[in-house]
């Protein structure tokens, strides 16, 4: 059943992500997911293999701003000056 833990926590994401707790996911008979905004609702994509349900499930509501650290910013300075060619 690891197939739908890994659709599960993609939906558990999502709900926090966005508030929502109304989401839900449907496995069907033939091993694809689909998304709704709860119970009865519409679906929100058509079913879809598990990794592309992943997908788009991460890409649904807000995203979370990704944390970057002065050490980041400095390592990427330091990148951008070794690909500019030096006269």
């Amino acid at each position: 059943m690891s197939r739908s833990t890994k659709a599960s926590n993609a939906l558990a994401r999502l709900k926090e992500r966005s508030g929502n707790q109304a989401y839900s996911m449907t496995m069907t008979g033939s091993g694809h997911f689909f998304l709704t905004e709860g119970p009865g609702q519409p679906a929100l994509c058509p079913p879809m293999e598990l990794d592309d349900f992943v997908a788009f499930v991460n890409a649904q509501g807000p995203q979370k701003v990704k944390r970057v650290s002065k050490l980041d910013v400095a390592f990427e300075k330091q990148l951008a000056a070794k690909k500019t060619p030096k006269p």
